[in-house]
């Protein structure tokens, strides 16, 4: 058959007698004339550009700048461009009529749609180079086009085409299309004046894209690139060959900024407060969130409600198919082709499902996003309104504890949250019940009445889904305080398990952390038993649903269900599903936020400080009086070189100062009539009166708790002030550097703690170091002064806090300094040094003005001014002297205190100083780091290590793998019957679920060939088997959800199970290696995420896998061909889910690792709020919280991002799925039955609800097998040998009887990785001896400690107590025949009974005489409940040294021969010390001691000393031989330490 334009069947086709515009074939091609001009025109022009694009570097951003117009030329573009589609399709239709081919009838529609898509293509790279004078050429093709058109649609008219033709209908919609277009670009030369106009307008990109940082583009791409979210492929698809990092995100855009939303939330809040009539109603926060956040909800909720409504043509499109071919009818052939028949054609109904689909998925995706947006906007706004709020919050309320830390981290992480959390949810509140009701409309205008019935089903079940919705989130609340608890243990057995292990009662511990564990099991497996039955429900209500609404049909109606209503109204059925399961969560989280929203107005409502202009310098008093005077001595009798502590008499020196200060010098700070109080009516402070001089060191004394800090804060302005002023002279207000007495620290670097965001200067930052003796500290430290301090950094000791906020307070240029008893934390060389060198040279060199409250009473003598504190009070103010002449009796009571203090540092200097000690534990700490450096730091990484020099494909391939391993180690920890149990009930599920729907389109694709009596017997027949059927998938849906929620469970159950006991049994060396935190994480984070997580991410991967595959599984039965369609599909799907598995596991770590310092900054504010606001850099905090919440929020935003990425390709891919199903079901219907037909669309149609899910589980399922992963790499732990070779029976009962030991050639090292550190040792020590061993620091003292009790690798020679070599004897029994007394005091939290004898093998009696010989018994009975008085954690509520005397003690109740004391003594005062020497001496007069001493004065009564040096024994004979020799080491020793 020839083709020609016009067709040659008929002559006439090319004549033009009639006038030219009569003859059709014309008017058509006078229409491809535009389309042709355009393509001519643009070719050339978008062939250049690109040329030249692609000469330059790549253009940051090429997203740029809309024209005027730009979303709804793209949305028209689009209807275009569908217009054009059903144009051709008409034309083609059309022409299958004609006797030969007419091309004229489809072919310029077909160009119209090339010249469309061009036109798009041509205005998106215009606007990208912002080249706007090429927008001509479009302006003309839309002319041309629009004036052709409406040429043909007059003609059409004359011809007598109506509306009730089709082609007619589409005529006037391009007419249309083509005016709005025309229009559209006569408002962009409007706006733009870029022709026919002389000036045109300079347009600049958005000021987001001038800055290259920001990579989050969503806002400013085009309309496609929104929808689709394109914009993000070379970030997910990079992210295979490289990690996304943070600065791959970069920043967020203006609009989206916590500042911005910030200022937009607040001016919405106080706005209210101004319009409020009634001054007591506080703002509300839901009407300030509307005001801000309103439009964008407002737009989401429309998005939803076109996605919802889209949803329906599903159900409606599928019926129209089935029913079209059931009945099969052909239409009939006609010349033109009729609007109404468009919809008869099933081919035309398989495009329009797949457009609604198309359609209905980028709805639903955009308004997902736009709540997410929203609620990340929201969530930003208000962090930084309370972040505003704690710089403001009044001091007494943090102290008085209305306001407590825990609090403001509870409204900070989680009520923001679920905040946010319910406007993600918010649009559903109002769609669902929409949703439900057009449901319900359409259900009962297919089936009728019996659909109510299957409606009433649903509706009376969802009250009971919300019932367990809330069952379970109490649950969780249960569960978490178990775990806490748990931890807490946990926590106490890891920080003491050195001791645990020496006493041989880490299995005692072990029992009471299982037994929390099993509390917090029944929680979990009423969690797991209400999951399931939540999990249960969802999929047994539409089962139900459906057998009610069929059965009720079957026996009501008279007529045959047919197929395309059956299958309609199943889709129906699962579209309803789902918002009925979400409105419980919805309004669970409603209800959530209802709370949060209290509680923050709550907050934000507390009382705020004082305002603060006194302290701006705005001083209204003169500062006549306080001229300096011409008679002001010289400073140049105060030596200060001569320590003047030790010299009473020095206080008689005549004073240098004749005049009162009043008269000579400036005040810095004045307080008149001052009445303070901490938020109670009670005043803490009344009648204060006192001057700061300028420039002179003030010292404000008195006894603990008389109001010294006070004062200091009443002059910052942190009390309230009942009455009364607190003057500053001018320059001084700006900012006081100020140490508080509790030592507060940043999360930061030591160097960042001192500056504290002050200019860096080397010279002066040395002096500071070394003012506060903080250089050897430092040195300790692995990375100098960049080491991280703080929460999350290194854990310094108390003295190293304070030293650091010191000399923070010294390094700030400021007038003022208040340091509150900078000297409590610190041992007496050290206040010396930081008196001398900090205080005295630094910061009077600096003419600064220092006030400091001190105990110390000896520092009084370098005092200029004195301020004694009494009750509140102030007793004296003057010089030293002026107190000397007028207030004899403090002076003297002052100076008998003095002489005690004195004494007391003649002890000190004696014992080597708690300074010494400190930093012995930090050098402790780090030299058991450095050697697990050696080894690798974290598992996980060993990955990538094994071969970082492999090409980056490898890694690559690494990463988008999926941990199998791990998969199965979880699996089989859960029990391999349980598995066996998941799969098959799973898989018998779905066979049910499939046989259901294959049942009933078997039923209703029976039609009887005539209507007669049997025919009601005749299809009732199929509701028995129907009836059983779904009893059997509601039953296997109880069976499936119970089993994977159970074998979670079991998993969980015996992972944390063996955890705890290889960790409790793994060697002393395992803990000096492995921090801390890494393990405590293995017991709070990843056990959380295996106890809770995995089991609902295992039970909806599998249930959606297993869905689409029976959907797949059903097209391909019911059509064959689908196959070849499915090979593509299937590699795209690969490759999606590959890509962003990948992207989404960064994402989600960013995420994770943004949100950390976030948290911790808040709670760091609100510990430090008096520090931060005394220096005045609220201003500077303010900001780093900002910058952290925009990085949190970056991460975030991307995360949800790549998320809508991903459901947006695989919603398309479902869509081509289901078209792909419909047009093969349509082609090879003949032979097939219609109900056939039915299920597989209604198959497809879930597809695209599953097909994400498959891979977001997946995504999530290999980020929480990491936890396995983790946990299971300290199950390979090597334990200790419990077991010995010798039998427990062969051990006498009463063994070590004597207490003799023999070393013979002993070789000790901590791992068969090191060196030895002892090596060849031998000694013998008699029964009942007192022994001493010293030595050097890391010359092998404790080792010999631990080798006593075999906690080390002993490779060489033996121990021998009492004639039994110890390495042979099972550990249990030796280390629970000996005691010992460690350096650092353990308690557990607990009783003290409990503390003295876990084991409750002893009487009272016992415990009692060993708490007399410990002196704690008078302490002990003044306790309530006296033996069961309450320990705190960590023994917090007793003395260091107390602590030491009940280990004392504990070491006493076990009776022993043989006592070893680790350097015992050295972190007690002198008083415990002669304790514990006297009772070594008279309580274990017959044991055998073996002291290891730091102090060689504690061992000189020894009889025995043995003095080692690197590890080798040197010396051992008795103290006063070895004192004989003056060369001997142990004489050394002496002397050099006396």
């Amino acid at each position: 058959m020839s083709l020609s334009f016009c067709g040659n069947d008929v002559n006439n086709s090319y004549s033009v007698e009639k006038g030219v515009l009569n003859n059709g074939c014309f008017v058509d091609a006078l229409n491809l004339v535009p389309h042709v001009f355009l393509l001519f025109i643009t070719f050339p022009i978008l062939f250049i550009g690109w040329g030249s694009q692609s000469s330059k570097v790549q253009i940051h951003h090429n997203t740029w700048l809309h024209f005027p117009g730009h979303n709804l030329r793209w949305i028209l573009t689009f209807t275009l461009l569908f217009v054009h589609v059903c144009e051709i399709a008409e034309g083609i239709v059309s022409n299958t009529w004609m006797k030969s081919n007419h091309l004229h009838l489809f072919l310029p529609a077909f160009m119209g749609f090339i010249a469309a898509t061009t036109s798009v293509v041509y205005y998106h790279n215009i606007e990208t180079a912002n080249f706007p004078k090429l927008l001509l050429a479009l302006f003309i093709y839309w002319v041309l086009a629009f004036i052709t058109k409406i040429i043909k649609l007059w003609k059409f008219a004359e011809v007598g085409l109506g509306v009730e033709h089709l082609r007619f209908c589409i005529t006037a919609l391009l007419v249309v299309l083509y005016g709005l277009l025309m229009a559209v670009e006569v408002n962009v030369i409007i706006v733009r004046k870029y022709v026919f106009f002389a000036n045109p307008q300079r347009v600049k990109p958005p000021e987001d894209l001038q800055d290259l940082g920001v990579r989050f583009l969503q806002p400013f791409v085009n309309l496609l690139s929104k929808a689709t979210y394109w914009w993000m492929n070379p970030l997910i698809i990079g992210a295979h060959k490289r990690p996304i990092e943070l600065k791959k995100i970069g920043k967020l855009p203006i609009a989206m900024r916590s500042l911005t939303n910030y200022l937009r939330l607040k001016d919405a809040y106080e706005e209210q407060r101004q319009n409020a009539e009634d001054l007591e109603k506080s703002p509300s926060i839901w009407r300030a969130m509307y005001r801000a956040f309103g439009r964008p909800i407002l737009l989401s909720s429309t998005f939803r409600y076109m996605a919802d409504l889209l949803g329906f043509a599903g159900p409606l499109c599928i019926s129209g198919i089935v029913e079209r071919l059931e009945n099969n009818t052909e239409v009939v052939r006609m010349n033109k082709v009729y609007t109404d028949t468009l919809l008869q054609n099933t081919y035309v109904l398989a495009v329009l499902l797949f457009l609604a689909l198309v359609l209905q998925r980028t709805f639903l995706q955009a308004s997902y996003y736009v709540t997410i947006e929203t609620g990340i906007n929201l969530r930003g706004a208000l962090l930084a309104m309370i972040y505003n709020k704690i710089l403001r919050l009044s001091t007494s309320n943090m102290s008085m504890g209305e306001m407590t830390l825990g609090q403001i981290n509870n409204l900070v992480a989680i009520e923001t949250n679920q905040l946010m959390w319910f406007l993600f949810l918010c649009p559903n509140l109002w769609a669902m019940p929409v949703q439900i009701i057009m449901g319900v409309i359409l259900l009962y205008y297919l089936l009728g009445f019996s659909a109510l019935i299957g409606a009433l089903v649903i509706v009376l079940l969802a009250p009971i889904q919300y019932l367990i919705a809330t069952k379970l989130a109490d649950t969780q609340k249960s569960t978490l305080d178990y775990s806490t608890d748990r931890l807490k243990k946990t926590t106490e057995i890891l920080k003491g398990i050195k001791l645990l292990k020496l006493y041989a009662w880490e299995n005692i511990f072990c029992d009471s952390v299982l037994e929390t564990r099993g509390k917090e099991l029944t929680s979990l497996r009423t969690f797991a038993l209400y999951t399931s039955m939540s999990i249960f429900m969802n999929a047994a209500i539409p089962i139900a649903a459906v057998l009610a609404t069929f059965v009720t049909h079957a026996y009501i109606s008279q007529s045959r269900l047919s197929p395309a209503e059956a299958f309609a109204s199943l889709a129906l059925f699962h579209i309803l599903v789902t918002p009925l399961f979400l409105l419980s969560t919805v309004v669970r989280f409603a209800v959530k936020a209802l709370v949060s929203v209290q509680k923050l107005g709550e907050f934000l409502q507390s009382e705020e400080i004082g305002d603060d202009s006194w302290r701006n310098g705005d001083m209204p008093v003169s500062l006549e009086s306080c001229k300096k005077h011409p008679g002001a001595s010289p400073k140049t009798q105060r030596n200060r070189k001569q320590p003047l502590r030790y010299q009473m008499d020095n206080y008689e020196q005549p004073l240098r100062r004749q005049l009162r200060p009043t008269e000579t010098e400036d005040v810095a700070v004045k307080v008149n009539n001052g009445y303070f109080t901490w938020g109670s009516n009670m005043s803490t402070l009344s009648d204060i009166n006192i001057r700061i001089p300028t420039g002179q060191l003030t010292m404000i004394v008195g006894q603990v708790g008389c109001g010294k800090s006070s004062l200091l804060l009443a002059m910052l302005g942190e009390m309230q002030t009942h009455s009364g002023k607190v003057y500053w002279s001018n320059k001084n207000r700006y900012s006081v550097a100020y140490a508080a007495q509790k030592s507060w620290l940043l999360n930061a670097t030591v160097e960042d703690n001192i500056t504290f965001g002050s200019p860096f200067n080397k010279q002066r930052y040395k002096a500071v170091i070394d003012a506060c003796s903080l250089q050897p500290d430092i040195d300790l430290l692995p990375f100098g002064d960049q080491t991280e301090i703080g929460e999350r950094g290194i854990n310094l000791s108390g003295g190293q806090r304070q030293r650091i906020c010191v000399a923070r307070a010294l390094y700030q240029n400021t007038n003022i300094v208040f340091l509150d008893d900078p000297f409590s934390a610190l041992d007496i060389h050290l206040s010396d040094h930081l008196m001398q060198e900090g205080i005295l040279k630094f910061l009077q060199d600096d003419k600064r003005t220092v006030v400091l409250v001190t105990h110390k009473l000896q520092y009084l003598i370098h005092a200029d001014w004195i301020i004694a504190m009494k009750d509140g009070s102030v007793l004296r103010e003057g010089t030293l002297k002026d107190i000397q002449t007028h207030d004899v009796e403090l002076y003297e009571h002052w100076k008998t205190l003095m002489n005690r203090q004195d004494q007391e540092l003649e002890k000190d200097t004696e014992i080597e100083s708690q300074t010494t000690l400190e930093r012995k534990t930090l050098r402790r700490a780090f030299y058991s780091r450095e050697a697990k450096n050696q080894i690798d730091d974290e598992d996980e990484e060993e990955e990538e290590e094994e071969d970082e020099d492999d090409n980056l494909s490898t890694t690559t391939s690494r990463r988008s793998k999926i941990p199998w391993k791990v998969c199965w180690c979880y699996l089989s920890s859960g029990g391999f019957l349980l598995v066996f149990l998941m799969v098959t009930s799973k898989l018998a599920k779905h066979s049910v679920m499939v046989a259901i729907d294959y049942w009933l389109a078997a039923w209703t694709s029976s039609a009887p060939n005539e209507q007669n009596s049997s025919f009601s017997l005749d299809h009732r027949s199929y509701v028995p088997v129907f009836v059983i059927l779904c009893g059997a998938g509601i039953f296997l849906c109880l069976i499936t959800s119970l089993s994977v929620e159970f074998l979670g469970l079991s998993a969980a159950t015996n992972l944390h199970h063996n955890l705890l006991n290889k960790i409790i049994h793994a060697p002393l060396r395992f803990f000096d290696i492995t921090p801390l935190g890494q393990i405590l994480n293995r017991f709070s984070a990843d056990t959380n995420i295996i106890d809770q997580h995995i089991p609902p991410t295992l039970e909806s991967l599998t249930r959606s896998t297993l869905l689409c595959l029976s959907a797949i599984g059903i097209i391909t039965f019911v059509t064959p061909v689908f196959v070849t369609a499915l090979v593509p599909l299937a590699v795209a799907f690969y490759f999606i889910q590959k890509y962003f598995r990948v992207a989404s596991k960064d994402l989600q770590d960013l995420d994770d690792s943004t949100q950390l310092p976030l948290l911790c900054h808040f709670s760091e504010t609100a510990e430090g709020l008096t520090t931060i606001r005394a220096f005045r850099h609220e201003a500077r905090f303010k900001q780093r919280m900002l910058e952290l919440t925009d990085t949190n929020n970056t991460a975030y935003l991307f995360l949800s991002a790549a998320n809508r990425w991903l459901e947006v390709r695989t919603d398309y891919l479902g869509a081509v799925i289901v078209l792909t199903a419909a047009v093969a079901a349509i082609c090879s219907f003949y032979g097939l039955q219609s109900g056939l037909v039915g299920l597989g669309l209604t198959y497809a149609l879930t597809v695209t609800n599953y097909l994400n899910w498959v891979v977001r589980n997946l995504a999530d399922l290999e980020v929480q097998m990491a936890a396995v992963k983790k946990v299971n790499s300290f199950l390979t732990t090597e334990s200790e040998n419990y077991e010995g070779s010798i039998d427990v029976s062969q051990v006498p009962e009463d063994w070590p009887q004597h207490g003799e030991i023999k070393i013979q050639d002993l070789c000790v090292r901590y791992d068969p990785m090191l060196k030895p550190v002892l090596k060849h040792v031998n000694a013998f020590i008699n029964p009942g001896q007192k022994v001493g061993i010293c030595g050097r620091t890391g010359s092998g003292k404790s080792s010999l400690s631990l080798a006593f009790f075999n906690m080390v690798d002993v490779f060489e020679g033996k121990i021998i107590i009492d004639g039994i070599d110890i390495c042979k004897l099972p550990l249990q029994t030796l280390r629970s025949r000996l005691s010992i007394i460690l350096q650092d005091p353990v308690l557990f939290s607990g009783s003290i009974r409990f503390n003295l004898d876990p084991e409750r093998t002893c009487s009272d009696d016992r415990l009692w005489e060993a708490l007399e010989i410990a002196q704690l018994k008078n302490m002990v009975k003044t306790l309530p409940g006296g033996l069961d008085a309450v320990i705190t954690e960590g023994g917090e509520n007793f003395s260091v040294g107390q602590r030491q005397l009940f280990c004392l003690a504990r070491a006493f109740v076990r009776k022993s021969s043989i006592l070893i004391m680790d350097e015992a003594t050295a972190s007690i005062d002198m008083a415990t010390e002669n304790i514990l020497q006297k009772v070594v001496m008279t309580a274990f007069a017959d044991r055998t001691v073996v002291t290891i001493a730091h102090l060689v004065s504690s061992i000189l009564e020894a009889e025995q000393v043995l003095v080692f040096s690197t590890g080798i024994l040197v010396e051992c004979d008795s103290a006063a031989n070895l004192l004989a020799q003056e060369d001997s080491l142990f004489s050394i020793l002496v002397r050099t330490h006396k």
